[in-house]
């Protein structure tokens, strides 16, 4: 969900030395006529998630695909916050202008509506996005760890 601080909690985690995917910068996503949005790359998300070494990682995105996915990850978090809380981050942010159109945010709004439910009845973590930052990482940290199972 656009303005939940997925690319601020991604951000903090890199600088605290953990291995992170954001799938909505390339090469991760690829546009779908047949899904009406983007996809992520499943040969490479595949590869991706099929690595046994390493810190913990975490990937970040929200497309149609990503639930065939599910069974490789150790846990599926959405991070969640109310409409007015998104419409006022996409505003401000700097970051980039996703949001900044009218049409952009009403689809926000269609998303919170639409898809939020659907990702909320199958994520294993639901997660309080208007907490401050260092507390969301925190909690991903733990729940990356294994401790928040």
């Amino acid at each position: 969900m656009s303005g939940t601080g997925k690319s601020t909690a991604l951000a903090e985690l890199a600088r605290r030395g953990f291995d992170i995917v954001d799938t909505d910068v390339g090469p991760w996503s690829e546009w779908s006529e047949s899904d009406g949005g983007y996809i992520w790359r499943e040969n490479l998300i595949g590869e991706l998630l099929a690595r046994e070494e390493g810190p913990t990682l975490y990937v970040s995105g929200t497309v149609s695909n990503q639930g065939r996915f599910y069974p490789q990850f150790d846990a599926v978090v959405l991070l969640s916050a109310p409409a007015e809380v998104l419409l006022q981050r996409l505003e401000h942010r700097t970051t980039n202008d996703y949001g900044k159109a009218q049409e952009e945010r009403e689809l926000v709004l269609t998303h919170l509506a639409e898809v939020e439910p659907l990702l909320r009845a199958t994520c294993t973590h639901e997660l309080d996005a208007t907490q401050p930052v260092a507390e969301i990482v925190e909690r991903l940290i733990e729940i990356g760890s294994g401790a928040g199972r």
